[in-house]
């Protein structure tokens, strides 16, 4: 698998899918994770840590994409995360960059709101 756009597609389906150890398979061992009002982290470990908990406090994980355009190594889209947890549906409007080096993703940027996010997580 080394088309970029078909890459990330299948990152997406195994994060949605809830599974991590899947996921990150797609993913240089040196990955760099920014989740930009977050921070970023480096490597297989620093998805889990930073992932992990979220995903295992939700039933169901959607990732709707609403567009998504590749240009080279670089995909980028315009998508919906969706974690339905014991209070209801979170959703976040995310802006991603996807980065990839030797058919894997090596750089994965998300831009959200996080207000929006803490507001639906009651903080």
């Amino acid at each position: 698998m080394s088309d970029p756009t078909t890459v990330v597609d299948a990152f997406m389906a195994a994060i949605c899918d809830k599974d991590l150890e899947r996921a990150v398979t797609f993913c240089t061992d040196d990955v760099t994770y920014d989740n930009v009002p977050i921070g970023a982290v480096k490597g297989h470990d620093g998805i889990r840590e930073v992932l992990g908990g979220f995903m295992a406090g939700s039933s169901q994980v959607d990732w709707v994409v609403h567009h998504q355009v590749a240009a080279g190594d670089v995909v980028m889209n315009e998508r919906l995360d969706r974690f339905e947890m014991a209070h209801g549906w979170v959703e976040i409007r995310v802006a991603g960059l996807f980065v990839l080096t030797d058919g894997k993703i090596s750089v994965w940027r998300d831009y959200f709101d996080m207000a929006m996010l803490q507001s639906q997580l009651g903080g």
